[in-house]
């Protein structure tokens, strides 16, 4: 029995969905006004991960992930650049799908925007007006009444005596109540604005995902998620709108993966720490920044480092050595084999990736047929070990060993080239070299090519079927 931990309630609880054999999944997405970051790309591989295992266990699942298209920070941005928000988040929309698909990440069912959702909010906002819990104000803004939903705070487990105006909610002049949170803006100069009941503006951020979800999964759903950093206010405040609306609850179980940190601190741009997913694949190969972000339990906290994700990249490369010169096909899953077994079970169990793994590495030390196959259609599960083995093992991950003469001494300083590096043609034609001086029971010029490569990071393997490599 497949369990997950719900936020919502505290515990892990078994997974009984809303409709037999059917899963319901809205996960909150990105806001495009600049390029996807490593945070961004924990979310995208989590739930890439767990809608795949959902799949393999015989769910039809429908996963939306919205797309945030306007708002404060895309406005500022266009107008930065004198750019319509169109064109800004078209761009940036363009690069996060691009970066998704590097990472192995399956596109979720619907990806819906805002901008196409406004007359859905709208009549959301009218709903919440009516009801009692919303209110317009006479500067054009309306409001969502805090304090006239009884379970406000049941997801992040504050209290409304907690949340003093003045620290963690900003004052507004036209609120009734320091609490109460904006659900339509009044339009302000060189604003996109759309009308409404209450006037010119545009839409408050936390309704938009209310409207989405309910328009595209209903007003009740099976599993709501997205990253920590969302539980408050967002997802409070999602709830307060949608039960609200709706006299339901809004989705059976709230999941949300854990923080990104960078060498043990909070990832930030001030700190000069903040990395974008496309400067990490200049560095690293995609499936090594996977393997590094499913390595770890979905809810621990990632701590992004150089050393984590070499250390990633030497655990990979061995799942991939093991796969080596085998015809490991993806065949159909035995669930009853006894690894299978053990993969499910952790899987079950909130998604354990970590032990899964520990299975994976176990079926690399056996080295059968067998166990190989079900090694790479376990990987599949994951979104793992499904490149060539020689292509992945021979690919340029990133140059450590340079050769002589791409180095220069500038003010006691190495200006290393981290282009440098043996050519796949010219490591081909060593070995070949090296071959010959085999052949012809020159061992001394034999043993300096393999030396010369190994000085390069060039690892040989001798078999029956002659010599292949890979890069240390």
């Amino acid at each position: 029995m497949l369990k997950i931990y719900n936020t919502l309630t505290r515990n892990k609880q078994t997974f009984v969905p809303i409709h037999v054999n059917k899963v319901q999944m809205y996960v909150c997405g990105m806001t495009v006004y600049d390029y996807c970051h490593i945070g961004h790309a924990r979310v995208m591989v989590v739930f890439d991960m767990i809608s795949r295992w959902f799949r393999a266990s015989d769910y039809e699942v429908t996963y939306v992930r919205n797309i945030t298209d306007v708002d404060d920070k895309i406005i500022q941005r266009a107008n930065d650049n004198k750019e319509s928000i169109g064109e800004l988040t078209q761009r940036f929309i363009d690069a996060m799908d691009e970066d998704a698909a590097q990472l192995g990440v399956i596109r979720p069912n619907l990806e819906p925007r805002a901008t196409t959702h406004i007359d859905a909010m709208i009549a959301m906002i009218s709903r919440l007006i009516e009801k009692g819990h919303a209110y317009a104000a006479d500067n054009g803004d309306v409001f969502y009444a805090v304090r006239s939903f009884d379970g406000y705070g049941k997801l992040s487990g504050k209290s409304l005596d907690d949340l003093r105006a003045g620290e963690r909610v900003e004052v507004d002049s036209a609120k009734k109540d320091p609490l109460d949170f904006v659900l339509w803006k009044a339009v302000k100069p060189n604003e996109p604005n759309w009308d409404s009941p209450w006037g010119p503006g545009r839409p408050g951020w936390h309704i938009e995902c209310s409207a989405m979800s309910a328009q595209h999964l209903g007003e009740h759903f099976d599993i709501h998620g997205g990253g920590q950093d969302l539980q408050f206010p967002h997802h409070e405040n999602e709830i307060a709108q949608s039960e609200a609306t709706h006299s339901c609850q809004m989705a059976n179980y709230w999941m949300h993966n854990g923080f990104v940190r960078v060498d043990d601190e909070k990832m930030s741009k001030s700190l000069g720490n903040f990395f974008t997913i496309r400067t990490v694949l200049e560095t690293y190969d995609a499936e090594v920044v996977r393997f590094f972000i499913l390595r770890a339990h979905y809810r621990s906290p990632l701590n992004y480092s150089d050393k984590h994700l070499d250390d990633a990249k030497a655990a990979l490369t061995r799942l991939y050595t093991a796969l080596r010169g085998i015809d490991a096909n993806v065949n159909a899953i035995d669930w009853n084999h006894p690894q299978a077994v053990r993969f499910k079970a952790a899987m079950d169990d909130d998604f354990n990736t970590p032990e899964a793994m520990a299975v994976l590495f176990d079926l690399a030390k056996i080295k059968t047929s067998e166990s190989l196959s079900l090694l790479k259609s376990l990987g599949r599960v994951l979104g793992l070990l499904q490149d060539d083995p020689e292509a992945f093992l021979q690919r340029k991950h990133y140059v450590m060993n340079l050769e002589p003469g791409h180095y220069d001494l500038k003010g006691g300083n190495l200006d290393f080239n981290v282009n440098a590096g043996l050519s796949d043609e010219k490591i081909n034609t060593m070995i070949n070299s090296r071959t010959e001086a085999k052949k012809a029971k020159n061992y001394e010029e034999a043993d300096r090519v393999r030396q010369e490569l190994a000085d390069a990071g060039i690892v040989l393997e001798d078999t029956p079927q002659g010599t292949t490599w890979r890069r240390a």
